[in-house]
């Protein structure tokens, strides 16, 4: 589904649901990047944006009551490509870069796609019930 409202956000904005804009940890502070947080594209920089909004590492992709998922996603040299967000039916909702917003059932229809690369965290935080 295309939503023109958004295309100003990345998947990075999508799963912490800024509206507004792009998010990436680009060296020349072209797009947002939250302070006090490395601007590294690195997997432990991208933790520390999701633990700054409540999230922690946890093991399962399956879905918990009580909790929101996401899952991060790298190269094979272990760089953030992209992140996915689950929603309260258990499918998992993603922002293609600046295109569309999709749904998609599970987290590997986007492994092995050019650019996603593979899940390499699922991070969890307690929604109210």
């Amino acid at each position: 589904m295309r939503s023109d409202r958004y295309w100003k956000k990345n998947c990075i904005a999508w799963v912490a649901e800024d509206d507004e804009i792009w998010w990436w940890p680009d060296i020349q502070h072209q797009y947002y990047w939250p302070p006090g947080i490395c601007r590294e594209e690195t997997l432990e920089a991208f933790q520390e944006v999701y633990k700054m909004l409540g999230y922690e590492v946890c093991q399962g992709d399956v879905l918990e009551e009580g909790f929101q998922k996401i899952a991060i996603y790298t190269n094979s040299n272990k760089v953030p490509t992209h992140v996915a967000r689950q929603l309260p039916t258990g499918k998992w909702t993603s922002k293609l870069g600046s295109l569309e917003d999709i749904e998609h059932n599970n987290l590997q229809r986007l492994t092995g796609n050019p650019g996603y690369g593979e899940v390499a965290y699922i991070m969890k935080k307690s929604i109210p019930v």
